[in-house]
């Protein structure tokens, strides 16, 4: 097992196919790959208040990573090992972007947040504890480069999932040799859904190993949290991603697990929620508003232990 650091200046733009690996691996040799993220758009947006004039790209990932092993058609295992984070993050309204961009305004609002003790200082008042977690994590789609901030694509992406921290661990679907993973986008803590389209957010370092899956097909990502079993539905409108999340879902159960499949439409019935996830949406924005998604994306949820409980014996 090896240890390996790639440092923020190796991040790029987006999730694509063309950009040189920075870094490559063994799938399955169980090295440790830290990734360092950056947050300087948020200084820019403090010091600029004007987001034409800022330059640094928002959410850059680092990488991608070629994994030896992995190709087209297999399924990448990244397990989240740890998340260090900056003493200090960022809140910040862009306008125009997020649920609450009529109620705040045209203007930019940016405040620091002090992360002290496992800490985040949310007011002069107000703190709470940190929950880090991973925002951008893909690969390399095969037809188009991957934005690292909207849309949300079977292969990852900005994905905004709070699920995605210490603990887990995310599937992704191969389309490339080498599958080409990127991270980015820390976060020291958010709220499911990230009402603003903008969490507290940080700069910092994600610790990950790989590991390919062969002979197994899933439509988008999915997240073992280690307590629940999570599918990510994608969809316009809607409930086309609110039936991808279920059914995918369900194949779990019935097809990998080998529940009974009226056994799991009872038990999913009962005991699976849906929620929406992130705001990315999972088709392209229309260019002239950038920040508005189009489409959703729906997680699909059910507890570890009613999983395995009915899996065939």
């Amino acid at each position: 097992m090896s240890e390996h650091l790639l440092t923020k200046d190796q991040a790029s733009a987006a999730f694509s196919a063309a950009q040189p690996p920075v870094l490559t691996v063994t799938a399955g040799a169980g090295d440790r790959i830290t990734f360092e993220t950056d947050d300087l758009a948020y200084a820019q947006m403090e010091e600029f208040g004007d987001l034409a004039r800022v330059t640094a790209t928002i959410n850059p990932v680092t990488g991608p990573v070629f994994v030896q092993g992995a190709e087209p058609g297999d399924v990448l295992a990244v397990t989240i090992h740890d998340i260090a984070l900056a003493e200090q993050g960022w809140s910040v309204s862009i306008p125009g972007a997020g649920a609450l961009a009529a109620r705040m305004g045209p203007d930019f609002f940016v405040r620091r947040i002090p992360v002290v003790d496992g800490r985040a200082q949310l007011t002069s008042t107000l703190d709470c504890a940190v929950a880090p977690m991973i925002g951008c994590l893909g690969l390399a789609p095969a037809d188009r480069d991957g934005s690292t901030v909207m849309p949300t694509l079977p292969t990852g992406g900005n994905m905004d999932l709070t699920d995605a921290g210490p603990g887990t661990t995310v599937y992704l679907p191969v389309q490339v040799p080498g599958a080409l993973l990127s991270v980015g986008d820390i976060h020291a803590v958010m709220a499911r859904g990230e009402s603003s389209f903008v969490a507290i957010e940080i700069a910092g370092r994600a610790t990950v190993s790989v590991d390919v899956v062969k002979g197994r097909s899933i439509r988008g990502p999915q997240l073992d949290t280690g307590t629940e079993y999570v599918c990510v539905g994608l969809g316009d409108p809607v409930q086309e991603s609110i039936t991808m999340a279920y059914e995918s879902l369900f194949s779990v159960l019935v097809d990998e697990r080998g529940w009974d499949p009226h056994d799991a439409y009872v038990v999913m019935s009962a005991l699976a929620p849906t929620e929406l996830g992130g705001p990315t949406g999972s088709v392209d924005p229309d260019p002239l508003h950038p920040f508005r998604a189009v489409g959703a994306v729906t997680l699909a949820r059910i507890a570890k232990d009613v999983l395995e409980a009915g899996a065939r014996r």
